[in-house]
């Protein structure tokens, strides 16, 4: 029976594997060094060969980013990780029924450990990482080093440490570990977007230059949508040494811009009240526009007669925008406007009726529409008790701000996920189900936060996690006292993992290293303290099943088993299971079952699993822990 690997994908691999299916004869084994184990491994001088029209070799130069650390920041994103979900039924809200994710730990291995469950799955990302202002950096990833080893990383030092260049270069290390953070976390998320999907990424001016060519090398410049600009403040600051720094940045990517569209905004009602109907058109209220441009059009001169018996030819320097036909089929079907007096420069008429069902997006984003700071700390407060003010986030976002970024990215009625994996407080998650309530959406979200430690101690929330879970709980509460109950079973809610070291014992994956004195110890390779659905997690996750299917427990002959989505995974993790308990759950014809290696009553039971499956279910995958 085959065992599952319980390691996040090794990405390495993976991409080896789709550079042979273009160049077979470039791909090889090759022993790792470390451990002994044969890997596939590239050719690079026959890829060179195949290649020989493109590539660049050496020292060349070529227009790409690079920064101190860019290779390790790549490697650490292909890198897999031992490591699982747990299971956190008491801080979850509706845990067997919600579609919504709270995960606490290192976005980086939550990323990871999403790749196969949400692989091409997530419609919409919006994070708001740190600024890199120089007091809110805290994702190192090991990137961490003295200012003597980054200069002489960079060879700008010799080997006696003398520098080589002005003091002032070493500032690029302050940028370089910045894009060494953020650089594998967006080659992870892109893996994780639709082809129709999108990431919004907030950002200020210390590091949006760095941010865009990041951005560029990871979705592709021709991918790039817009910058918005958000005002975040409503009056200016006076105490600014310069210029009152009133807004933020928004930078929008698209997977594939062929792909990808932004929904269309409602029209306000100002919008809406500037279409009139004076002469009363059965095809109702219009607004008019000039049907003259600038632009040469060969047909676009000619004399027109208004029905007053004036005739107009088009003004000078200017063009009709249509030939003589069409415009006179336009006056019969009374689409042109002549004016009141009914001999007025013919303007055309565009009917609200038949115009898009919304505005197109602009990119200036007013803190009247979208929120400002201060309207983000007054909603934090509202919806977190602090104990003390140290504690009140300052970077915060308005709920308003991602509720119209939501808008745009996503569809109402389409289930799409939206993934936040600098979650902070939590606003967008607020913003996901306020949405919902409004428009009768069906979104979910998917957030991740590290549980950093709040400024001060306080008794109820301890971390930015906490303080997270806090405020989705009291906005459900809040929503859920207002809404119907259709509207409170489907969409409220979130199902809590933390990230935690694998639920198995290094026996599980170096089987080969295991000693003679060992081997009482490693009777089961399950480490102690961990429950069945731990197990089951981390089966989901290692399986790639959604990690918000519902979970049905049962007692089945004596033990217990985990039906999840009915029989998209079924999973028995007890000892001593028999044959007739393997035939019963056989009979539900699952898609993949799985149980534990060491938990059958005899070795007879063990071989015949996979026999009983291929006779009772031949489609049901099997698998052991």
């Amino acid at each position: 029976m085959e065992k599952l690997k319980m390691h996040s994908p090794d990405l390495s691999q993976e991409n080896i594997a789709k550079i042979r299916e273009l160049f077979p004869g470039c791909v090889t084994e090759a022993q790792d060094e470390a451990t002994g184990a044969v890997r596939l491994a590239v050719d690079f001088d026959q890829l060179r060969q195949e290649l020989s029209d493109h590539i660049v070799e050496g020292p060349q130069e070529r227009y790409r980013l690079d920064w101190p650390g860019k290779r390790e920041a790549l490697a650490l994103a292909n890198a897999p990780i031992a490591k699982t979900l747990r299971p956190c039924r008491d801080s979850s809200i509706e845990f067997d029924a919600t579609p919504n994710l709270f995960i606490e730990g290192d976005n980086l291995e939550a990323l990871k450990l999403l790749q196969e469950a949400y692989l091409g799955s997530v419609k919409m990302i919006y994070i708001d990482p740190p600024y890199n202002t120089g007091n809110d950096f805290i994702y190192d990833d090991d990137f961490s080093e003295t200012i003597d080893e980054y200069l002489a990383r960079t060879e700008q030092s010799d080997e006696l440490g003398n520098k080589l260049v002005a003091n002032t270069s070493a500032n690029g290390r302050f940028h370089s570990d910045w894009l060494s953070m953020i650089y594998p976390r967006l080659k992870l998320a892109r893996n994780l977007l639709r082809d129709d999907g999108a990431v919004f990424i907030s950002i200020d001016d210390n590091e949006y230059d760095n941010l865009r060519k990041v951005c560029d090398e990871v979705f592709g410049s021709t991918n790039f949508v817009a910058t918005v600009i958000w005002q975040k403040v409503f009056s200016p600051k006076n105490t600014a040494s310069y210029f009152s720094e009133d807004h933020d940045y928004i930078v929008v990517y698209a997977k594939d811009k062929n792909s990808w569209q932004p929904t269309l905004l409602p029209r306000s009602d100002e919008s809406v009240a500037r279409y009139k109907n004076p002469d009363n058109d059965p095809r109702g209220p219009w607004l008019s526009g000039a049907i003259q441009a600038r632009n040469y059009y060969s047909k676009g001169s000619y004399e027109v007669v208004s029905p007053s018996g004036r005739k107009l030819s088009n003004p000078k320097g200017t063009y009709w925008r249509f030939s003589k036909e069409r415009f006179d089929e336009l006056d019969k079907d009374n689409r042109i406007w002549w004016g009141d007096a009914g001999d007025g420069v013919p303007r055309l008429k565009r009917f609200l009726s038949e115009v898009k069902d919304g505005v197109v997006p602009q990119t200036l984003w007013k803190y009247e529409v979208v929120g400002h700071t201060q309207e983000a700390k007054e909603e934090l407060i509202k919806y977190v008790e602090f104990e003390n003010s140290e504690n009140i986030l300052n970077s915060v976002k308005p709920s308003r701000l991602l509720m119209h970024a939501i808008r745009i990215g996503t569809k109402s009625d389409t289930d799409d996920i939206v993934m936040d994996f600098f979650a902070g407080s939590g606003p967008t998650a607020q913003a996901v189900m306020r949405l919902n309530a409004e428009d009768g959406g069906t979104r979910k979200f998917i957030l991740v936060q590290i549980p950093e430690q709040l400024p001060a101690p306080e008794e109820k929330v301890k971390t930015i996690a906490d303080l997270a879970r806090s405020r989705i709980t009291n906005v459900i509460k809040e929503l859920g006292s207002k809404s119907d109950e259709s509207f409170v079973g489907k969409n409220l809610g979130f199902r809590v993992l933390k990230v935690d070291t694998s639920n198995m014992k290094d026996v599980y994956y170096r089987p080969d290293e295991l000693k003679q004195s060992d081997l009482l110890d490693m009777v089961d390779n399950v480490k102690e303290g961990r429950t069945a659905e731990d197990l089951l997690f981390q089966v989901l996750v290692d399986w790639g099943v959604d990690l918000t299917l519902p979970i049905r427990r049962e007692t089945v002959q004596g033990k217990t088993v985990f039906f999840v989505d009915d029989n998209a995974l079924v999973a028995c993790f007890d000892r001593g299971i028999t044959e007739d308990l393997v035939k019963e759950l056989a009979g539900h014809e699952p898609l993949r079952v799985v149980f534990r290696d060491n938990g059958f009553v005899s070795d007879a039971v063990k071989i015949n699993v996979e026999q009983i499956f291929r006779q009772l279910s031949p489609t049901t995958e099997v698998k052991s822990i």
